[in-house]
């Protein structure tokens, strides 16, 4: 499991920031994180596989997290694109998208299909063999769902040598993998423990774009590997920041520490700020694994 951040920037193109927009690769599966303005051009300066998403998930309908979406919908088109897309978000997605291909005369040739979800509430939305994606309540100025992408549990791993050892038949790995054990034709029992391998622990990535701080954030995100956190503010704005429903780089690590999360990537930073050195000086006085995204770096989960 990996993640690249494609923008990092709050509210406009300041700083020479792009808009919130990222990549999570998950096996062999990608999914994109948000859709801002210019999405299209950061997909292809760092070459990320923008043919092989398959799920797109839009936290919510502010411009700077969603306006990038019909390009990338409408280059779809001029790809002679047929595979299946899924997109979830709050209500209003599948209205907005049906409006402006209306008005725009753009004909999809390939199946949209529109999932909008209770942004009250975490529930699971999207599995897949290897995945789960739950909502995230968020505490914005509009409906508004972070997302919560955690690996489904692994088979554990067969040793080699025991299947040469103990002849197993192949039939019979998949149940030694699964937890069985192995009984042998002499009537010796030879424990699982003994067959195989533990997997590596499931990871877990959590995004939460546009939020004030809140309290249901740190319940659904407890414990995982990395939390991505909107710090638009440093401490200096914390007024602004409960006045536009958003958070500064303390208030985010306020949360990951609390939550016990292990690293936690701060972004969507407002455009008044040249750097974000002091959103991540204050961040780390409360938790220390606190990281500012960089635009095009890849954070191995």
């Amino acid at each position: 499991m990996q993640l690249t951040t494609l923008g990092t920037g709050a509210g406009g193109p300041f700083q020479g920031r792009n808009y919130t927009a990222q990549v999570l690769q998950v096996e062999n599966h990608y999914f994109l994180i948000d859709c801002g303005e210019g999405t299209q051009h950061q997909l292809y300066r760092f070459r990320a596989p923008c043919d092989r998403f398959q799920q797109i998930f839009i936290s919510h309908l502010h411009g700077d997290h969603v306006f990038g979406l019909i390009g990338l919908l409408t280059s779809y088109c001029l790809k002679q694109r047929t595979k299946k897309l899924e997109i979830f978000s709050p209500p209003g997605l599948r209205e907005l998208i049906e409006h402006t291909a209306r008005i725009c005369g753009i004909v999809f040739p390939y199946p949209i299909a529109c999932t909008e979800v209770d942004t009250s509430i975490s529930q699971i939305v999207f599995e897949n063999k290897h995945v789960e994606v739950s909502t995230i309540p968020l505490n914005h100025r509009t409906a508004c769902s972070g997302w919560l992408f955690r690996e489904k549990s692994r088979p554990r791993n067969i040793r080699k040598e025991k299947i040469v050892e103990f002849d197993i038949p192949v039939q019979l790995i998949p149940g030694i993998k699964a937890g069985a054990d192995l009984n042998l034709s002499d009537g010796r029992l030879i424990p699982n423990e003994a067959l195989t391998l533990p997997p590596r622990p499931p990871r877990s990535f959590a995004f939460c774009s546009d939020t004030a701080p809140s309290e249901i954030v740190r319940e659904v995100v407890a414990g995982v590997d990395l939390l991505y956190h909107e710090a638009t503010f440093t401490e200096e704005h914390r007024a602004e920041a409960g006045l536009s429903f958003h958070s500064t780089a303390v208030q985010a690590a306020e949360i990951a520490r609390s939550a016990g999360v292990k690293r936690l990537l701060l972004g969507h930073f407002s455009g008044r700020y040249t750097s974000a050195d002091q959103h991540l000086a204050e961040a780390r006085g409360v938790f220390a694994e606190s990281y500012a995204a960089e635009e095009g770096q890849t954070y191995a989960i």
